[in-house]
């Protein structure tokens, strides 16, 4: 029988750095005053052992997570110590079964006023860290590829700073370099430590914004994104009871109304299989033609600590992005905030259906909601932090007129009906003319025969699909008229 392998002294594999003895060669002779001081001023003492070992297990953290350019165990790791830091509680069976029958009754009341059925994933209460870990995987998927060109660019920013070394180096790092050390050999051997670290912030950025949305957020998919898997229904009964305490109304209405609006949103989730894949695909395309501004993030590098993750975080903050978008990033932010204002704009309109004979409060919960989505707040921060962008339904009174109009029209039957494909779907020139849509629509002509037949070939798949978003005007069966054609116009949004 082969000898079993004898462990290292140190109790490590043997290809896990030493972040101990790194610490030590990095912060020099213990009895050197200055680095004494330093560590003195930041309450560390560097001869006891325990703060050694917290040092170097931020480290292991920091520098040996996983690869890529973003670090989704960082992110949990953040978010949760977030919400921990702003109070979270666990949901009680009470607040369970509470949420169950109130969604019970929503669910009864959308019924009565729209032909998308409820899907069957079914009903949960949440705390705030159960929405992170939940909804962790779809944030992932939507910043991913703004964390590929900020892990590029810091990268590249880090580099610069090692490259000069052998002068005055980097702040909280010894000058110069010991003696026959190739500063290129250097740089080739730290690589994939700049690299983890790189991915290791942006998770830190990320996990910090999620964190910080979840103490705010009522309901799973309040932002106007399909973030909760298989359509459930969420309710996060400990942010439902602050909304309520800032309004002049039962807290039991104002129960009941935010979970027909997460009922409504879900339903349409669920029923509009195209909606959110293009929801998803726009906030991507925004991210992906992202402007990293490089020379920002060279700058906040060489005035902070690389040592100190939080001085790099709050330093890198500011400087992640060029301030002004590019013409691809334009056109996704205008199919983006279309969408958006499409989804809210009918979510009014069915939760006021569904809400008005049973509610006495219908229109002062409608406004907050809509004054609370206009003002931003904390979901606002997140993206623009995240991705650079404001996720802001602007037109969603625009909308909601548009939905209205078509029911008063032709019928909630066909109000629903215009979510079939997006290439009938309202534009954001059908907001700007939403009679001129239900005219369209709701009283078709005969030269709109040829058009019905295409699209109902398309629907019974003979022409094909595809799931990326298009621009106005480049879909076959669409023409040259960008009120009836090619997903979301891109005409002005306002």
């Amino acid at each position: 029988m082969p000898d079993t392998p004898t462990p290292p002294p140190s109790g490590r594999p043997d290809d896990e750095p030493d972040f101990e003895a790194m610490l030590r060669s990095l912060l020099g002779d213990t009895d050197n005053p200055d680095v004494a001081k330093a560590l003195g001023a930041m309450g560390l003492d560097q001869s006891d052992p325990a703060t050694m070992g917290m040092i170097s297990a931020q480290l292991k953290a920091m520098f040996s997570g996983e690869g890529g350019a973003f670090n989704v165990e960082m992110a949990h790791d953040v978010a949760r110590k977030t919400v921990s830091a702003a109070g979270d509680s666990s949901v009680s069976a009470a607040m369970v079964r509470d949420v169950t029958q109130v969604a019970q009754v929503a669910s009864l009341w959308l019924d009565e006023v729209t032909d998308l059925g409820a899907p069957s994933a079914g009903v949960h209460a949440w705390s705030r860290a159960e929405w992170v870990e939940q909804t962790m995987p779809v944030w992932q998927q939507l910043v991913q590829p703004v964390a590929e060109g900020v892990s590029s660019a810091i990268q590249s920013a880090m580099k610069e700073q090692l490259g000069g070394l052998g002068g005055e180096g980097l702040p909280g790092m010894p000058p110069g370099l010991p003696p026959g050390m190739d500063p290129s050999a250097l740089m080739g051997q730290m690589e994939p430590m700049i690299a983890r670290m790189s991915g290791s912030m942006f998770g830190m950025q990320v996990g910090q914004a999620v964190g910080t949305l979840a103490a705010d957020l009522v309901t799973g998919t309040e932002v106007g994104l399909p973030l909760v898997p298989d359509h459930a229904v969420v309710v996060l009964p400990a942010n439902v009871q602050a909304f309520a305490e800032g309004l002049s109304v039962d807290a039991g209405e104002v129960h009941l109304y935010l979970v027909v609006r997460e009922a409504a949103r879900v339903r349409l989730f669920a029923g509009v299989p195209w909606l959110g894949p293009q929801l998803i695909a726009a906030v991507q395309a925004y991210a992906r033609d992202i402007r990293i501004d490089t020379e920002g993030i060279s700058s906040a590098i060489t005035s902070v600590d690389p040592s100190d993750p939080a001085a790099m975080q709050e330093a890198l903050a500011g400087s992640l992005f060029t301030p002004e978008p590019s013409a691809a990033q334009q056109s996704a932010l205008r199919r983006l905030e279309t969408y958006l204002a499409l989804v809210e704009g009918w979510v009014d309109v069915v939760t006021e259906r569904a809400t008005s004979r049973h509610l006495p409060h219908v229109a002062a919960l409608g406004e907050a909601v809509r004054r609370r989505r206009a003002s931003g707040g904390p979901a606002e921060r997140v993206f623009s932090q995240l991705v650079g962008l404001e996720l802001r339904p602007r037109r969603m009174r625009d909308a909601a007129n548009l939905w209205a109009a078509l029911e008063s029209s032709a019928g909630p039957q066909a109000r629903d009906a215009a979510w079939a494909h997006p290439d009938v779907a309202p534009t954001a020139a059908d907001l700007d003319d939403p009679l001129g849509y239900v005219e369209r629509v709701g009283h078709p002509t005969a030269d709109d025969t040829e058009m019905d037949a295409a699209l109902d070939a398309l629907l019974r798949g003979d022409l094909g699909s595809s799931g990326e978003i298009e621009e106005p005007g480049s879909d076959e069966t669409g023409g040259d008229d960008p009120g009836a054609a090619g997903g979301v116009d891109d005409g002005p949004a306002r």
